[in-house]
């Protein structure tokens, strides 16, 4: 057997906690219950990533509260603990919501809506820090060109958009469909009347 695979050194360092195991579930917990409480005071717009700067927040988040969680410990089972911790600390809590249905919503937030019958809300796009091009890139990206298009926009706790457009009238609907019968008609028409012209 190789020198360096003997080693009780090595050995000591993947599966001896550098830290309490305490200190191991403690520090998690913490991070945890500071990001949930974090990310509910800023807004809904860090969870929906519209600009590259949301998106550098989240990324950064995790390696910057990363030594809050393992602190000095680089063992593998430091970091198993650490990461057993976080599961079950959100399998509680989510449990938890889900029995207390109020407690959730209260925690969750309540949705904000953005766009009502074609028209923006500029006070809710103001309370969400949304500015009108940012609102218009979402809207584009489900295939809407103008807000005209747009019957509902709505702005979910966890940061998607739910957008419903607003649909033609019945009446509406069936003038275009007779428009569409009479022209493809015409169009047998002509093409019979010039089958039909002596050459």
């Amino acid at each position: 057997m190789p020198e360096w695979l003997a080693s009780p050194k090595m050995w000591g360092d993947i599966f001896v906690a550098g830290a309490p195991v305490v200190e191991k579930i403690l520090r998690p917990v913490v991070v945890y219950i500071f990001l949930v409480v974090a990310l509910r005071v800023f807004g809904k717009r860090e969870l929906a990533q519209l600009n590259p700067f949301d998106l550098v927040v989240l990324l950064s988040l995790s390696n910057t509260v990363q030594n809050a969680i393992i602190g000095n410990d680089n063992s593998l089972s430091g970091g198993l603990i650490g990461a057993f911790a976080l599961l079950v600390i959100n399998y509680l809590v989510v449990r938890f919501l889900f029995r207390h249905r109020r407690l959730d919503e209260i925690l969750e937030g309540a949705p904000t809506a953005l766009v009502e019958h074609g028209v923006v809300k500029q006070d809710a796009l103001a309370k969400e820090l949304l500015t009108t091009a940012e609102l218009m890139t979402v809207l584009h990206r489900q295939g809407f060109e103008t807000v005209e298009e747009v019957e509902r926009c709505i702005l979910q706790p966890g940061g998607t958009f739910d957008i419903k457009g607003i649909n033609p009238p019945l009446e509406q609907l069936a003038h275009d469909e007779v428009m569409r019968a009479l022209q493809d008609l015409g169009a047998k028409l002509d093409a019979l009347t010039q089958a039909r012209r002596p050459a």
